[in-house]
C-alpha cells in the first residue's frame, strides 16, 4: 500500500511538473517563430538558387558576358544579392532566437507576479526595443517582398509567352535586357519568338525551375511578413501585460508597506499601554 502511494505521488509530482513546464511555453511566440523560420528559410533558398538560375539563363539563352575587371554588372549585384541573402539567414535566425527568450522571460514574469521574480525597468526597456525593431523589420520585409515581385513578373512574362508559343508563332516579341535595365543601352541583348534560342529557352528546365523558385522566394517574404506582424501583435501584448503587472506589482509593494506600519503602530501602542498599566 505504502508503494502504490509512493506511486501515486510520484506519478502526481510528475504530471504537476509538466504541466508547469507546458504552461510556461509562450506559444505564440512559438508560432510565430516557426512561421519566420520558414519563411526566411524559403527565400533564402529558393531565391539564392533562383538567382543562380538567373545566372545560366543569361549565359546560354542571351549571351551576357561575365566584365573582365570588377565592373559593376549584373553578374555581380547577383553575386551581393546571394552574400545578401547569407547575411539575411544568419541574421534572422539569430533574431528569432533572442524574441523566443524574450516571450520566455515575459511569459515567466507575469506568471510569477507574485513570487520571487521581479519586472525590472530594464526588462521593460528591452521589451519596447524589442517592438521597435521588429516593427522595423516588418517595414524591411515588405521591401523585400516588393522587391522579389519584380523577378516573378518578368519570369512570369516570359514563361506565360513560353507556355503560349501557338499564339505568338506569327508575331515578332522580343525579350530585351535593356527594358529591364539588366545591360547598358549599347548592348543589343535578346530573344525574339520564333528563334531557336526562344525555343531551346523554353523546352529547358532553367526557365521553368527558376520562375517557380522566384514564386517560392516570394511565397517566403511575404510569410516573413506574417511573422513579423505576428510578432508585433505578440509584444505589444506583453508589453501591455507586463505594464499593468508593474503596476499590479507596485500596488502590492505600497499594501505591503502600508500594513507593516499600522502593525508596527499598533504593537507600539499595545507595548505603551501595557507599560502604562504596569
Amino acid at each position: 500500500m505504502e508503494e502504490n502511494m509512493e506511486e501515486g505521488q510520484t506519478q502526481k509530482g510528475c504530471s504537476e511538473c509538466c504541466i508547469k513546464c507546458l504552461s510556461g511555453i509562450p506559444y505564440a511566440s512559438l508560432i510565430a517563430t516557426i512561421l519566420l523560420y520558414a519563411g526566411v528559410a524559403l527565400f533564402c533558398g529558393c531565391g539564392h538558387e533562383a538567382l543562380s538560375g538567373t545566372v545560366t539563363i543569361l549565359q546560354n539563352y542571351f549571351e551576357v558576358v561575365r566584365s573582365p575587371v570588377d565592373a559593376l554588372d549584373v553578374f555581380t549585384m547577383i553575386d551581393i544579392l546571394k552574400y545578401v541573402i547569407y547575411g539575411v539567414a544568419a541574421a534572422f535566425f539569430v533574431y528569432g532566437i533572442l524574441l523566443m527568450v524574450e516571450g520566455f522571460f515575459t511569459t515567466g514574469a507575469i506568471r510569477d507576479l507574485y513570487g520571487d521574480f521581479k519586472i525590472t525597468t530594464c526588462g521593460r526597456c528591452v521589451s519596447a526595443w524589442f517592438i521597435m525593431l521588429t516593427y522595423i523589420f516588418m517595414l524591411a520585409w515588405l521591401g523585400v517582398t516588393a522587391f522579389t515581385s519584380l523577378p516573378v513578373f518578368m519570369y512570369f512574362n516570359i514563361w506565360n509567352t513560353c507556355q503560349n508559343t501557338t499564339l505568338v508563332e506569327g508575331a515578332n516579341l522580343c525579350f530585351d535586357l535593356r527594358q529591364f535595365g539588366i545591360v547598358t543601352t549599347n548592348e543589343e541583348k535578346k530573344v525574339c519568338t520564333g528563334s531557336e534560342k526562344f525555343y531551346k529557352m523554353c523546352e529547358s528546365n532553367e526557365l521553368d525551375l527558376t520562375f517557380h523558385l522566384f514564386v517560392c522566394a516570394l511565397a517566403g517574404a511575404g510569410a516573413a511578413v506574417i511573422a513579423m506582424v505576428h510578432y508585433l501583435m505578440v509584444l505589444a501584448a506583453n508589453w501591455a501585460y507586463v505594464k499593468d503587472a508593474c503596476r499590479m506589482q507596485k500596488y502590492e509593494d505600497i499594501k505591503t508597506k502600508e500594513e507593516q506600519e499600522l502593525h508596527d503602530i499598533h504593537s507600539t501602542r499595545s507595548k505603551e499601554r501595557l507599560n502604562a498599566y504596569t
